[in-house]
């Protein structure tokens, strides 16, 4: 998944409006006006089409996080690795960010048709290094945010 495919696809799930979405930027320390996001929002193949940075994306979340639960005790969040792929981060920053406990992340994954046991899905969230860390992919990223979509767009249980 790109970028810009996060960014569309938490956009509609949550069901944000370009303002709202705009403001998550600027709380996440990304400057961005509203012709450059819809740059973002635009498919590949459209003129003004422009691919959304790993910054832009992980400001765009930082910016969920701090709307949904306020600035962290203890100064800022720590930044991820650099080794760690993106969609790790991404996967991390929005279980953060929308308060989501495993069985709620399982339940999202199930709605997707997607079942996937706890220890897989606790390897996701572990430090690149650990023995037991795996990579997120784009498949399971993909699920996770269309049982997201499923339940807040939809009402699904």
């Amino acid at each position: 998944m790109t970028n810009n495919d996060i960014l569309r696809r938490v956009r509609y799930a949550l069901d944000l409006p370009d303002q709202q979405a705009i403001a998550l930027f600027s709380l996440g320390d990304v400057t961005i006006d509203e012709a450059q996001f819809l740059a973002l929002l635009a498919k590949e193949e459209d003129a003004n089409y422009h691919s959304c940075s790993n910054e832009q994306i992980l400001g765009f979340l930082d910016g969920l996080i701090l709307k949904n639960r306020g600035p962290r005790q203890g100064g800022p969040a720590p930044r991820a690795e650099q080794a760690e792929p993106i969609n790790n981060q991404v996967f991390k920053k929005l279980r953060v960010a929308l308060e989501l406990k495993e069985e709620d992340i399982l339940g999202l994954l199930s709605l997707a048709g997607f079942e996937v046991r706890k220890p897989e899905l606790t390897s996701l969230f572990r430090k690149p290094g650990h023995k037991h860390y795996q990579a997120c992919g784009d498949q399971f990223l993909r699920n996770f945010l269309q049982g997201l979509a499923l339940q807040r767009r939809h009402g699904a249980e």
